[in-house]
C-alpha cells in the first residue's frame, strides 16, 4: 500500500472533466492504495417515502461485474447490504468482511435477510473492503467502497494503514463530484415535476389557495388546480397538503426545471 499526501491524492481525484472521467481517476489512486475494485454510489435523501433505503441515483462500478447494477438498483439488493445498512448509521471509514469469524460492524445485520448479497458478493469474490460513508449537509449521501480479492484476514490486520488515505480521497473525490454531476444525473429515478407543477406545489405548501397562486404566477385557477393535482397525482398523495410534504422529503423543489 501507498501512502500520499493531500496534494497528491488532490491532483489525482481533480483530473477529467465528466463525473466517469473523475470516478476513473479515483479508481486509479486507489488502485494505488491496493484496492482491486471500486463501487461509488449517491443518491440526494437516503431514505424513500416507504423508510426504505433510496435506491441510488448514481452507481458507478469499477473491475466489477456489471450485473450488480441491476441486482442493487433493479432488484433493490442495496436495502439489504450489511455495508449499506451501517454506513448510514455511521460517518467514519470502515474496514468490513463477509469472513463469518471477522469482527467487523456488519457482522450484527449479516442475518438471513441478506443472504442473497452474501452470494452474490462471495461468487464474485468481492467479500472484503473499506466503505467511506459521505453524509453532505443538504441530506445527500454516497458511499465510495474500495474492494480488495485476496487473503481477507491480511487485509483486516492491514485496514488500519489505508482507512486514512482511503477516507481523504474519498471525500475530496466528493467535492470534485458535487460540481461534476449533471442535475440529470443526481435526481434520476425521482419522481419528476414540471418547472409549473413545482411553482404551484410550493406556492402551496406555503398557505396560498388555488385562486392566490393563479394571481401570483399570471395563469387562471383551472390552470393551477390542474399542476396541483399532477404534482398530487404523481406524489401518490392524498391531497395538496401531502404532495407537498412528499415532494420536500425528496428534495423535488431542489430538481432543475425541464
Amino acid at each position: 500500500m501507498v501512502s500520499m499526501d493531500v496534494t497528491a491524492i488532490e491532483e489525482l481525484v481533480s483530473k477529467g472533466e465528466s463525473f466517469e472521467e473523475k470516478v476513473d481517476g479515483l479508481f486509479k489512486l486507489v488502485q494505488g492504495f491496493g484496492f482491486d475494485a471500486l463501487i461509488y454510489d449517491y443518491t440526494p435523501i437516503r431514505y424513500d417515502l416507504d423508510g426504505q433505503i433510496m435506491i441510488p441515483s448514481v452507481l458507478e462500478l469499477r473491475n466489477v461485474d456489471e450485473s450488480m447494477r441491476d441486482y442493487w438498483s433493479g432488484q433493490g439488493y442495496i436495502r439489504i447490504d450489511p455495508v449499506q445498512r451501517v454506513a448510514l448509521r455511521t460517518t467514519a471509514p470502515f474496514f468490513w468482511s463477509y469472513d463469518p469469524q471477522a469482527e467487523t460492524l456488519i457482522r450484527t445485520f449479516m442475518t438471513e435477510d441478506c443472504a442473497p448479497v452474501a452470494a452474490f458478493l462471495a461468487e464474485r469474490e468481492l467479500t472484503a473492503g473499506v466503505t467511506v460513508p459521505i453524509h453532505l449537509p443538504q441530506g445527500d449521501y454516497a458511499t465510495v467502497t474500495g474492494i480488495m480479492r485476496g487473503n481477507r484476514r491480511k487485509l483486516a490486520k492491514d485496514a488500519s494503514h489505508y482507512l486514512a488515505d482511503f477516507g481523504l480521497a474519498a471525500h475530496l473525490f466528493q467535492r470534485e463530484a458535487e460540481a461534476a454531476l449533471t442535475p440529470e444525473q443526481r435526481y434520476a429515478g425521482l419522481v419528476r415535476l414540471t418547472a409549473r407543477e413545482r411553482e404551484c406545489l410550493a406556492h402551496s405548501a406555503e398557505g396560498l389557495s388555488a385562486k392566490e397562486i393563479s394571481r401570483v404566477i399570471g395563469r387562471s385557477v383551472p390552470t393551477v388546480v390542474m399542476h396541483l393535482n399532477a404534482a398530487t397525482r404523481k406524489l401518490g398523495a392524498k391531497n395538496r397538503a401531502h404532495a407537498a410534504v412528499r415532494a420536500a422529503h425528496l428534495r423535488l423543489f431542489d430538481q432543475p426545471s425541464h
